[in-house]
């Protein structure tokens, strides 16, 4: 049977490699559709050249192959990430199954379907299963070497969408007509654009030139790190944030990596649970406090952060359950200490044919580049793919997460893999992998579309309660990775205790490898 399936997977990122490894080994032929020439995602097209992993090698790595003894350091760097994420593809011979340049523009479920007989079925796609009897879906896809070409159409069973994040659709602020990037003089691209140069086109265009990014996450401390290592003090960036974040040192992200156990989960409100993990959350919560004021305490004592005004109003945990922890380069303040990087906090800004002008500034900031590192919009990204209004809608229309972090009660027969955020994002993906994979090969069924709705409602007010305003339903999962976990085991029939004995299992942290060969 799932030899004659035709099954689609879109991209041929971490997730999408994922996804087309564990369908083979449960029998299936699937094909996976990659818009560029190569794998990797953003690690192989898509990095500022100072890139290196958020996360420590020993949370970041395929749970059946480990990293090359060559690679020692605990954050290696991009180029290190595409070299081991190629070797995954080769060595698990998925190569042949992905047709690169092919880029997948809409999918369209063949089944004519009206709203009120969609929201009729109790059952997600009618039966429960991955498969339905009569429904496809027909993908329209693109030759991107070849785009006078006319778009071919490919019908199958099933579409696995692992399209990504961070590319395709940024997310640019909006300002009146004239006071926007049209009146202004210089150069104003987003972070997306910056990072697909090659390292010597990247330095040509900065160098010598006054340069402004927007933001203040990951990518946009790389780029003012990168402008002020080429234009030293006397061309300095600035850096315009609305928010100020905490960041931390590599060293204290790998410390609470090494904090993410089953103890600490006990300190976090779960979604169902009962009365006694109710109370034991309650109980421990003080510690919850505790670690966030140690912490903020102690990124206040290494960094100059109130000298700078760069003390963030929100707590530390607050800020963690929104997928916002940037690791800081080691000289970052530095940078700051000597001029090369300039800091700005304002709520709003304008541009002017000069520069850029802050709200409560009446002093124009003169520049020649402006960088947008201001994110993606993943959920424009996800919903653009359906020609259908209806399925758009589903993915617009609600804020509630995905069941199980990679399926829409409302939308038959796909699976979105790589969306949801976590401490470890391939970790994560791995684990649904290995689910979707159990699940298509027909060893479980999903519950009733009501179930899964009720499901999803829950976990989102749950996360609420740490998140707060910050909330996104990509970071789901985030605080309680091995509670997570624990659900997909549960579901494939496995038994999600996967250390020798009680200590461990309790104090030790999780790693991909725990769940090898799932």
């Amino acid at each position: 049977m799932a030899g004659d399936k035709q099954i689609a997977v879109v991209g041929a990122g971490i997730s999408g490699l994922l996804a087309c490894k564990h369908l083979m080994e449960k029998g299936f032929r699937p094909v996976v559709f990659e818009s560029r020439s190569c794998v990797g995602g953003v690690w192989a097209f898509q990095t500022v050249e100072s890139t290196k992993l958020q996360t420590p090698k020993t949370y970041y790595q395929f749970s059946d192959f480990a990293w090359p003894p060559s690679v020692t350091a605990a954050f290696p760097d991009h180029n290190q990430v595409w070299q081991y994420i190629y070797s995954y593809s080769v060595y698990f011979n998925l190569i042949p199954a992905i047709k690169f340049n092919h880029k997948v523009v809409a999918i369209d479920y063949s089944l004519p379907l009206d709203d009120e007989k969609i929201c009729g079925w109790d059952e997600w796609g009618g039966n429960g299963g991955p498969f339905s009897v009569e429904g496809k879906w027909k993908m329209l896809v693109q030759h991107t070497v070849y785009p006078l070409e006319a778009p071919k159409v490919f019908e199958v069973d099933f579409v696995i969408l692992c399209n990504g994040n961070y590319s395709d659709f940024p997310n640019v602020p909006q300002f009146p007509i004239d006071k926007g990037p049209k009146v202004f003089d210089g150069v104003a691209i987003h972070s997306m654009d910056y990072a697909t140069m090659t390292t010597i086109d990247a330095a040509e265009f900065i160098k010598g030139k006054r340069v402004t990014v927007v933001g203040f996450q990951k990518s946009a401390i790389d780029i003012a790190v990168e402008v002020a290592k080429t234009n030293g003090v006397r061309h300095p960036c600035t850096m315009v944030f609305k928010t100020v974040h905490w960041t931390v040192p590599e060293h204290l992200n790998e410390l609470s990596f090494r904090n993410l156990n089953r103890f600490s989960e006990l300190m976090i409100h779960k979604p169902r649970e009962g009365f006694f993990l109710w109370l034991l959350a309650i109980l421990l919560y003080p510690l919850i406090w505790i670690y966030s004021t140690l912490i903020q305490t102690y990124l206040k004592w290494i960094y100059p952060l109130k000298k700078h005004n760069m003390i963030p109003k929100h707590g530390f945990i607050t800020q963690l359950a929104s997928c916002m922890l940037p690791v800081l380069p080691p000289n970052f303040y530095e940078r700051v200490e000597e001029g090369s990087i300039v800091l700005k906090n304002s709520q709003s800004f304008h541009f002017s044919r000069n520069g850029i002008v802050l709200d409560d500034d009446p002093l124009p900031i003169e520049t020649d580049i402006v960088i947008f590192a201001t994110g993606f919009r993943p959920d424009e990204k996800i919903a653009k793919i359906f020609k259908s209004t209806f399925f758009q809608g589903c993915i617009f229309g609600s804020s509630t997460p995905f069941y199980r972090e990679c399926i829409h009660p409302r939308i038959p027969q796909v699976a979105i893999l790589g969306y949801s955020e976590s401490p470890a994002n391939l970790f994560a993906t791995e684990m649904r992998s290995k689910w979707l994979a159990h699940f298509m090969a027909g060893n479980m069924k999903l519950p009733t579309i009501s179930a899964m709705e009720e499901d999803t409602i829950k976990w989102e007010m749950c996360m609420r309660q740490y998140a707060f305003k910050s909330y996104k339903r990509a970071c789901i999962g985030l605080l309680l990775q091995i509670h997570s976990n624990d659900l997909l085991c549960n579901d494939m029939g496995c038994n999600p205790r996967r250390k020798s004995w009680f200590l461990p299992e309790l104090f030790a942290p999780y790693v991909p490898p725990d769940y090898a060969n799932l």
